[in-house]
């Protein structure tokens, strides 16, 4: 049995919220978009990317005679096709709406989207909003930024080198950003006992993984009380930006 608890706050500066999230229990997909910032249409890109995901994955679990706009790969699980092809749709569909109003262009958006069963989680991320996984008090990141910073650190520079430089927070990839957009899903358990969160950057950035798991620990197995600590902590760390927050544990049979 798989528990939830979610929500989303605009935070303390930005005048909208221009995150955008899912939770289906019917079909295990969990998603958390975020709107680039900045740019005109980011909550109309965050919306889209949910909605489109949300309808794909609905779709494919009830009909088999689906179309896989990208293709079914035989070598990956089902799960992992539903969110390659979402993502491939949500990211054409951010570009088509773009296309069709001139204020809106370079709308985009992050996703980090998961389907997630007793067991096994297959997750997809396209920008920089986050998957952790909570195991036995231990907090653990799961996807991987597309980011600049995070990319220099993968080829081996020190986290404090590139920290303070101007382009730390540049993202390398995004939905709607390029026509051509490569989604490699990934799996990882997920036992009983264990806690998922999906999270847009504006709840890590203030508080940092020290501060979730601070929160974590503090709620105990109350998802919702968790949730709105999480919240609160980054609004009382700032709020700079929106902040969205999705919980998910495994509780077993």
């Amino acid at each position: 049995m798989i528990e939830i608890a979610a929500d989303s706050h605009p935070g303390r500066v930005r005048n909208r919220n221009e995150d955008a999230f899912v939770t289906d229990a019917t079909t295990g997909l969990f998603a958390v978009a975020d709107g680039l910032g900045g740019h005109r249409g980011g909550d109309v890109a965050s919306r889209i990317a949910i909605e489109t995901v949300s309808a794909f994955v609905r779709t494919s679990s009830v009909d088999a005679t689906t179309q896989w706009p990208d293709g079914f790969n035989p070598i990956i699980s089902f799960e992992s096709n539903q969110l390659r092809n979402a993502a491939q749709l949500a990211n054409r569909q951010i570009r088509q709406d773009a296309a069709l109003d001139v204020e809106r262009d370079g709308m985009g958006s992050t996703l980090i989207a998961a389907i997630a069963r007793p067991g096994r989680a297959a997750f997809v991320c396209i920008g920089d909003s986050r998957l952790y996984l909570w195991r036995k008090g231990a907090l653990t990141q799961l996807s991987q930024d597309d980011t600049w910073i995070a990319s220099m650190i993968r080829a081996g520079a020190q986290a404090s080198e590139v920290q303070s430089d101007q382009m730390r927070h540049m993202l390398t990839r995004a939905l709607g950003a390029i026509p051509a957009l490569e989604v490699k899903p990934e799996e990882a358990p997920f036992e009983t006992g264990d806690v998922l969160l999906l999270c847009s950057d504006g709840l890590y950035d203030p508080i940092g993984d020290d501060g979730i798991a601070r929160v974590l620990v503090e709620a105990g197995a109350n998802l919702s009380a968790a949730v709105a600590g999480l919240i609160d902590s980054a609004n009382l760390a700032g709020g700079p930006d929106n902040i969205t927050a999705v919980l998910i544990r495994n509780n077993g049979a």
